[in-house]
């Protein structure tokens, strides 16, 4: 089901980036008139962003090329430009986390800090969380798609929306919860935190491991519509985040660009 994962993983990154962002500044908007956070952490993110659409859009416009055409060049590339992307990630890591963690501190003023979780306690409930949401994952896969002819949906609208709003539920809760509380630096590093590890770490490390579980192998060739969607909310982020401030309407703004993509994949005929 190649075509669903590429749909989930381009929609994630939408979903994250518009659908999550978008909520995060209108809940914390209608509580705090104006809320800030650290510009630099969202610049940052907003990079990455464009460098893995730069990366998708390489293997689409080759596809139109008669020449390049062949599926040996396709695998060729998409595994060169997953290797690009996935070193591109970890150092990311390395410049936020290490040299250069002064730059990221948070902006706004929280309401309170909640007390931490014993490491112990925090491993034990992500292993535990981890197992079931795979167990859980795997009925959601089976079912989706009789879901989806149920109610008269299509295959792109359902890889494209609902997967990727049914996988990001749990990190919408937190950057939600975050935003009301003022804490908008925690809600922006989630959602676009997120986007960035799916376009440069998620979606190379399923090329690599569709050579090992796939019937065939998985490229990078996301198609022109998909990789425009993921041009387009980049460039919309990197707007909307470029003042480190936020208001509610800010929050409208991007769910309303979401809006339209969500209804123009929904009345896409099957």
């Amino acid at each position: 089901m190649l075509d669903l994962v590429k749909a989930s993983i381009t929609g994630a990154v939408v979903t994250n980036s518009l659908f999550m962002l978008g909520g995060s500044f209108l809940l914390g908007g209608l509580r705090h008139r104006v809320q800030e956070f650290n510009p630099a952490n969202a610049r940052m993110q907003t990079g990455m962003l464009l460098l893995a659409t730069i990366a998708l859009l390489i293997p689409s416009a080759a596809s139109h090329i008669e020449a390049l055409q062949t599926p040996a060049f396709m695998q060729s590339l998409s595994l060169g430009l997953a290797a690009i992307l996935m070193t591109t990630y970890a150092l990311s890591l390395l410049f936020s986390l290490k040299t250069h963690r002064d730059f990221f501190g948070s902006a706004g003023s929280a309401e309170h800090e909640d007390a931490p979780w014993p490491l112990a306690a925090s491993l034990g409930i992500l292993a535990g969380a981890t197992v079931f949401i795979a167990l859980v994952s795997e009925i959601f896969v089976e079912s989706v798609q009789y879901a989806a002819v149920t109610f008269g949906m299509s295959k792109a609208f359902v890889g494209f929306i609902v997967v990727s709003l049914v996988g990001a539920a749990a990190e919408m809760a937190s950057a939600f919860s975050a935003a009301r509380k003022n804490r908008l630096d925690m809600s922006v590093g989630i959602a676009m935190g997120s986007s960035s590890q799916i376009a440069l770490f998620v979606a190379p490390v399923l090329v690599l491991l569709s050579y090992y579980v796939a019937p065939t192998p998985m490229d990078l060739n996301f198609g022109g519509a998909q990789v425009l969607l993921v041009m387009l909310t980049t460039l919309s982020t990197a707007l909307v985040l470029s003042s480190g401030k936020s208001a509610w309407y800010v929050g409208v703004q991007l769910l309303a660009v979401y809006a339209v993509f969500a209804m123009t994949f929904y009345l896409l005929p099957s």
